[in-house]
């Protein structure tokens, strides 16, 4: 891999401070950050590439803990709708349509629509995974996936964990480590505890986590009490989910006792305000969680219930809410927000560590965002300006494990022409 300099204007180093570093330089080497510091002359051929960035700002590529990625397809498609109608009467039927090419091309459009925004790593639950896979391995991009599974049926259920275990074997560390595999149980109403049991003996032998969907809707919890007298967190805690290493989606209707439950077993959470508005799911604890230790990071769902892929957006809206939800500007300040989507990021998919900071030795997954613009001058504060000015349309560069994946907007590796023209023909005839 080429050696690249980068030597922007500024650049954040993430981890608990988000320190504002001045004119200083990148260096990086094999994918890994080797070098961070005060700039230094080179000999003609040490470098292979220089990228200036005089104007511009550098900072840890941003982590989405839950998405489902091919669903960008239905964006648009089922919109103001309760979750369970949305689901069965629009998402599911459109869903038994899908082929596996649909799942490639999907997955294309929104990872496509991902390195736009500075996204360098996704988690990921689906169908067709392989075809997932393959998307990722093409573009670049960092992932963790999960095979989609359901247990109310016996065989659906039986075949989802022999397709979870030949996604594990086939894709688990591939691109040099990018791509990582969970197992993907959808939630507690659809994967009874029985069915549960197998997924975590598959999960304990092959020494994977999971990543489930928990406590959306207060229909999930009644259903659930209704049907085993306990609520959705107390129920998986009841059946030993939590002694596993669990990523839980959600997580909006909590009592206090869940909340201990998920902090004191050490369950990572991803937080989706935008599709918990959007679907009117409620809104989630953030700041009950946090003050009880729990671990939280961020996601924003799929794009077929946000309606967009943008974590600066997310970034915004978490910080947002826990503020006018309790009355108090003070909670979830910039540099927290900005944890949440990136070294929290990394902890809840148990990637490698360093991920998520600009720390020589770290992976280098980095992204550059293009200052000259009004709404981020003047510069008083950039942490504040990234959760509460920027957007999407501001990142200029991407890269993943070394490897540029975006320059001046451009997208590298990926055919942006052929994905927009393949993911209109397929939503059309899903859809129709």
């Amino acid at each position: 891999m080429p050696k690249i300099l980068i030597r922007p204007g500024f650049i954040l180093s993430g981890g608990d401070n988000w320190e504002v570093i001045r004119d200083n330089e990148i260096l990086v080497e094999d994918g890994i950050i080797v070098y961070i510091g005060r700039r230094r002359d080179y000999v003609v051929g040490e470098i292979d590439r220089i990228i200036d960035g005089k104007n511009q700002l550098v900072m840890p590529g941003l982590i989405n803990t839950h998405t489902h990625a091919a669903m960008a397809l239905f964006r648009s498609f089922a919109d103001d709708m309760p979750l369970m109608e949305w689901l069965e009467k629009k998402i599911w039927p459109a869903e038994e349509r899908l082929k596996k090419e649909d799942i490639y091309w999907g997955t294309m459009l929104a990872i496509s629509e991902m390195i736009r925004g500075g996204t360098t790593c996704f988690a990921d639950m689906y169908f067709h995974m392989d075809d997932v896979a393959r998307a990722c391995l093409e573009s670049g991009i960092r992932a963790s996936l999960a095979q989609g599974l359901i247990g109310i049926d016996s065989e659906k259920g039986t075949a989802g964990l022999k397709q979870s275990k030949s996604l594990i074997s086939s894709w688990h560390r591939a691109g040099e480590g990018r791509l990582t595999i969970m197992l993907g149980p959808h939630a507690p109403y659809t994967c009874p505890p029985r069915y549960l049991q197998d997924v975590m003996s598959i999960a304990a032998d092959l020494k994977v986590p999971l990543h489930i969907h928990l406590a959306e809707t207060r229909d999930e919890v009644r259903e659930c009490l209704e049907k085993w007298g306990k609520r959705p967190v107390e129920l998986m805690d009841s059946i030993g989910l939590f002694a596993h290493r669990v990523l839980a989606a959600h997580c909006v209707h909590l009592s206090e006792r869940e909340i201990k439950i998920l902090a004191e077993k050490q369950v990572f959470i991803a937080h989706n305000p935008g599709s918990n508005l959007k679907l009117g799911s409620g809104i989630a604890p953030l700041m009950n969680l946090l003050a009880a230790g729990a671990h939280v990071s961020l996601g924003t769902d799929g794009a077929a219930s946000n309606n967009n892929l943008d974590m600066l957006e997310e970034l915004r809206l978490a910080a947002l809410l826990a503020k006018g939800f309790h009355e108090d500007p003070t909670v979830i300040p910039a540099r927290k927000a900005l944890q949440l989507a990136t070294t929290n990021g990394a902890q809840a998919l148990f990637l490698e560590a360093g991920l998520g900071t600009l720390t020589e030795e770290a992976p280098a997954d980095l992204i550059m965002l293009d200052l000259l613009k009004p709404h981020l001058n003047p510069h008083h504060d950039l942490c504040a300006h990234l959760v509460y000015a920027a957007s999407a349309a501001d990142v200029e560069l991407v890269m993943v494990k070394g490897k540029l994946l975006m320059e001046k907007r451009e997208l590298l590796t990926i055919d942006e022409e052929m994905v927009l023209y393949e993911a209109n023909r397929r939503a059309e005839r899903l859809t129709r």
